[in-house]
């Protein structure tokens, strides 16, 4: 069974593979990640400016997606809303947005008008809406959004997580800013990150749908040449926080908000990522099933859900997870988090739970490699950490292959996690 699981999902990947190319122009080697798709006449592209996100945000925070939010108020020349509607009448979208070590600028359009989208793209990157006007517009915007999310308990407690764990640290911001950081942001602060982040020595291209690309290199080689070339800098690594801790913050809530996390010592391109992830869905990510939400919600009734992840990242690793419980029942949650992985690195995981999570996880690969979008974005997730392409079937391979024994002794080597740090929202 496995292994005809395999077959068809490595035939299905060589059947609608995205592939990486490369555009050579003013010295530089810049990747295209591509894949072909002709069931629909559209086509999307992002730009992809590496280590230009929220991590970079060290003296405002905020000031990444603060950046992005200007840029999607068409150029100076048409202003936002005469640049909206010149994009609406041809029915191409053109958007920015931020990660956490990423800026993205994307196009998506029809088939016949990816040459215009091409060109309001090139418009907007030569010259952005860098006013006074749009910059108030956006500042007034992100301070209403961040107001009314001041009532919103999981996003409370996640950012309060965020500074416990990454303590004086850009990581510990909230990537869209607090009310003080977003209300110090100026217009010089802005031109100053694009004109530092915006620049084609960090440019990744991804592009996908019905389009020659041979063709669409050439028109996007044009707008490269345009962009200043400026230096991809190294992408900083920080750690979490090795000393457990505790932040509690009260406000008038009926439930409490409980967030954990705790540091995860396994690097992005690690051999080893795929025990973590069979390890970590069987803790918590697997829903139903999962560790934590059958002791949690199934034997002792005290949430609703509730999940741990890991994220690892070039710039981070880590575990964190969450829960809701009624008021009188935080501390008997708290409690049984802490013994539910306390028990899971002293003694592992089962054969069952093993061969569960294998037959899931091998079982729902084909949804996960469905739309182009998603083929693209695994494309893109293996190009940018240095792993070869294809490199997530082999994955596949090495978790139908993995042994009760090596997983539990990775499970268990793994002490880190029980160092838990908690932000809790309660009244």
């Amino acid at each position: 069974m496995k292994k005809l699981i395999l077959t068809l999902l490595i035939t299905g990947q060589i059947m609608m593979a995205a592939t990486i190319q490369y555009i050579e122009t003013n010295g530089l080697k810049v990747p295209v990640i591509f894949e072909n798709d002709k069931r629909l006449p559209l086509v999307t592209m992002q730009f992809v400016f590496q280590n230009s996100g929220s991590i970079t945000d060290t003296d405002k925070a905020g000031l990444a997606k603060f950046s992005a939010r200007v840029m999607s108020e068409g150029t100076k020349k048409l202003g936002s809303s005469a640049f909206a509607e010149s994009l609406e009448s041809k029915a191409i979208h053109i958007s920015s947005s931020t990660g956490k070590e990423t800026f993205v600028m994307e196009v998506g359009c029809l088939k016949e008008e990816f040459s215009e989208g091409l060109k309001k793209l090139s418009d907007l990157l030569k010259d952005p809406n860098f006013s006074e006007e749009a910059v108030s517009k956006v500042k007034t915007t992100t301070m209403g959004a961040l107001s009314s999310k001041a009532n919103d308990f999981d996003y409370v407690a996640s950012n309060e997580l965020k500074a416990v764990l990454f303590k004086g640290t850009p990581l510990a911001n909230p990537a869209s800013g607090t009310l003080d950081s977003v209300k110090s942001i100026e217009l010089e602060d802005v031109k100053a990150f694009v004109k530092k982040h915006l620049v084609s020595s960090r440019l990744i291209v991804v592009v996908g749908g019905d389009v020659d690309i041979d063709a669409a290199k050439v028109e996007i080689e044009k707008i490269i040449k345009t962009m200043p070339k400026g230096e991809l800098t190294p992408l900083a690594h920080y750690e979490v926080s090795k000393k457990a801790s505790e932040s509690i913050l009260k406000r008038d809530t009926e439930q409490a908000y409980v967030y954990f996390g705790s540091p995860y010592n396994i690097e992005h391109d690690s051999d080893e990522y795929y025990k973590a992830r069979v390890a970590t869905f069987i803790l918590g990510t697997g829903g139903f099933g999962s560790r934590l939400m059958e002791e949690i919600r199934v034997k002792k009734g005290l949430a609703y859900s509730a999940y741990a992840r890991v994220s690892v990242t070039k710039s981070s690793s880590f575990m964190t997870g969450y829960l809701q419980t009624k008021l009188d029942s935080l501390e008997d949650a708290q409690k049984t988090v802490k013994e539910v992985v306390a028990e899971f690195v002293k003694k592992g995981v089962t054969k069952e739970e093993l061969d569960q999570t294998k037959k899931f996880l091998l079982g729902s690969e084909p949804l996960r490699v469905e739309t182009m979008s998603q083929r693209l974005n695994r494309t893109f997730m293996e190009f940018y950490k240095g792993q070869e392409l294809g490199h997530s079937v082999k994955e596949l391979e090495l978790i139908s292959e993995l042994k009760l024994k090596d997983l539990n002794e990775f499970i268990k080597s793994h002490k880190e996690i029980l160092e838990m740090s908690f932000a809790i929202v309660t009244k």
